[in-house]
């Protein structure tokens, strides 16, 4: 299979470029990393391409105007990138915040399994750590077992996760529908099954829940819930947290479809197949294309 990474962005490129150096030693040479830019200025833009590290693979931007928080917009632009124009089949979804462990790859890679999809898991980094991150003053991937328990006593990091890596441990599919530990910033699907769902529903506008009613369609369509706990860790950068005047509106959009058989985005993958308003660049080379 080819591999892509989509890595949602928006106005945070020191946070984007520590996820990106995470990233760049585990990823395969036939793989694509697509940035999914939520409409950064170009000023973040600018910093993503100076900070920009040495990667095997090509590395995309693709990047549409701010309208607000429209992740789910973002994130199909760049999965629908990856697919029809880096002929990947497998995605993997990442937030701009979220910085890999360095077997993140090798346990999606052991993940990937046809009729499923992978949501993975994170571990929460405080703020001091988190800043310390950020500025280049610490590298986590050459941080020790002893370095991490110090962290861990002073309430830096919500637990140790990232020394355990057990991809073949029973009792990680589920059938059903949950709402718990449902994570965008961390998940893996089969490209056709993306599609066969419409992707991710571009009227869920504002933080929150898009990306439960995704895993709500998908097990409407019969594919089932892998989870990546033990295997797929991330490490989450903290920040202030987003907005969240619609969650509430979209959570209760959520539950009404729970009890609707609902399979397809009302607006998704097939929308943003169309956008006019997108530009695509190759960071780690030339220019590639552009709608306008």
């Amino acid at each position: 299979m080819k591999l892509a990474f989509v890595v949602l962005s928006y106005n945070s490129a020191d946070a984007l470029l520590a996820v990106l150096r995470g990233l760049a030693p585990q990823c395969p040479a036939d793989a694509v990393v697509v940035v999914a830019d939520d409409g950064s200025r170009p000023d973040q833009v600018d910093a993503l391409r100076r900070g920009l590290p040495r990667f095997a693979c090509p590395v995309r931007h693709v990047w549409h105007p701010d309208v607000g928080f429209t992740a789910s917009r973002a994130r199909n632009l760049g999965a629908l990138y990856a697919a029809q124009d880096a002929q990947a089949d497998y995605i993997v979804f990442m937030d701009g915040d979220c910085v890999p462990t360095p077997h993140f790859v090798r346990a999606h890679l052991a993940l990937a399994q046809a009729g499923h999809f992978v949501n993975g898991s994170r571990i929460l980094l405080g703020p001091d750590l988190s800043e310390r991150v950020r500025t280049r003053q610490v590298d986590l991937s050459a941080l020790g077992l002893f370095d991490w328990v110090r962290l861990r006593m002073r309430g830096e990091v919500n637990k140790l996760s990232q020394f355990l890596f057990l991809p073949n441990m029973p009792g990680r599919v589920e059938t059903r529908f949950r709402w718990k530990g449902i994570r965008s910033c961390n998940f893996a699907i089969w490209y056709r099954d993306l599609a066969a769902v419409n992707g991710f529903d571009e009227t869920f506008q504002g933080w929150g829940h898009e990306d439960a009613d995704l895993v709500l369609r998908l097990q409407r369509h019969g594919l089932a819930r892998k989870n990546g706990f033990w295997s797929t860790e991330v490490f989450h950068l903290w920040h202030k947290e987003n907005k969240r005047d619609r969650e509430d509106i979209n959570r209760r959009r959520v539950m009404e479809r729970m009890q609707q058989p609902i399979v397809q985005a009302t607006q998704g993958l097939s929308h943003a197949a169309v956008a006019t308003d997108v530009v695509v660049t190759e960071l780690n080379g030339q220019r590639v294309d552009k709608s306008e």
